[in-house]
């Protein structure tokens, strides 16, 4: 059959042993959607939220890579491996002789704003190869080291060898890197042997759906009950101001051109914290994409080609 026109967000518990492209790719052809994409890979061995978008959705793919995520995560302490995860080789052993009180100082400390530099078990790009596939051949290739923050660091339980964590980071930030680098820092080294992504922006564990819900809804071709699981795309961009435009503007914008903004419509965004990502609505409240305002004139970063929307 033809492909769907299918526009929204499904938020997926990724299950373990699949790759992130891989479950995308069933989840798609569950839905047969013309257009899919996912917001931020999680490794085979990992678990947990990740939202699938749809359509139209995908133009926003970038605001869900680059907002804060939530991790559960547990720890093997007294191994270290090429990976960091249990999925590597082990490259040392030493005993453990740390406190829990040792272990929660160590961690405090790695709270906040700081500087990781990748793991060469990376999907990062150097001269046009990832960076995993250099390390598979044995060769360590220069990285920089970018800026992340560790909002939350928490120690859950430790029974003296696995440790359970919760961590709260932002983009960019590489759990196996987090706990390898906790693991030199206490003498014991460390490995990553669980990792369950609980959180994504705005979005929670609760709200994940599992594919054994959309195999029987495809079985039926129940195209209509998959879509009801999806949730609007302007879900993903919480927290961002709002601007009702009439459609004058509208069409404007549509056509690329600008909008200069009356002293009403500037007054409704005085409070936003800023104006470079501005939600826009129709008079008639259908979400139409995102704008930018620089000194009282609207201009379109991500409009929406809502002639084809069968969802959100």
């Amino acid at each position: 059959m033809a492909r769907r026109q299918v526009n929204g967000i499904l938020l997926l518990d990724k299950p373990l042993e699949v790759s992130s492209n891989g479950i995308l790719q069933r989840i798609r052809w569950l839905y047969q959607a013309e257009k899919a994409g996912h917001t931020g890979a999680l490794d085979p061995l990992a678990s947990g939220l990740l939202p699938i978008c749809f359509g139209e959705a995908t133009k926003f793919c970038q605001f869900l890579l680059d907002t804060d995520k939530t991790y559960e995560v547990t720890a093997r302490f007294g191994v270290r491996t090429d990976t960091s995860d249990a999925a590597g080789e082990i490259i040392s052993q030493k005993p453990i002789g740390f406190s829990q009180a040792d272990l929660e100082g160590a961690v405090v400390k790695a709270r906040g704003p700081q500087l990781q530099i990748p793991t060469m078990y990376s999907a990062l790009k150097y001269q046009g190869q990832p960076l995993y596939k250099y390390a598979r051949q044995g060769i360590t290739v220069p990285r920089e080291a970018r800026p992340i923050n560790i909002f939350r660091f928490d120690l859950l339980s430790f029974d003296g060898q696995d440790a359970t964590f919760v961590v709260h980071c932002s983009k960019g930030t590489y759990i196996r890197t987090l706990i390898d680098d906790l693991g030199e820092t206490l003498g014991s080294g460390a490995y990553v042997s669980a990792l369950r992504r609980i959180h994504v922006g705005p979005f929670q564990a609760s709200q994940m759906r599992v594919e054994a819900e959309l195999v029987p809804l495809n079985d039926k071709q129940d195209w209509q009950g998959l879509d009801a699981l999806l949730l609007p795309m302007d879900q993903a961009l919480l927290g961002l101001a709002e601007l009702v435009i009439n459609p004058v503007q509208h069409q404007r914008l549509v056509h690329g051109q600008t909008v200069v903004l009356n002293d009403d419509e500037s007054e409704s965004l005085q409070t936003a914290p800023t104006l470079t990502a501005i939600k826009l609505y129709t008079e008639a409240g259908q979400f139409i994409g995102i704008g930018a305002v620089t000194e009282g004139v609207l201009a379109v970063r991500r409009l929406l080609n809502t002639s084809q929307f069968q969802a959100g």
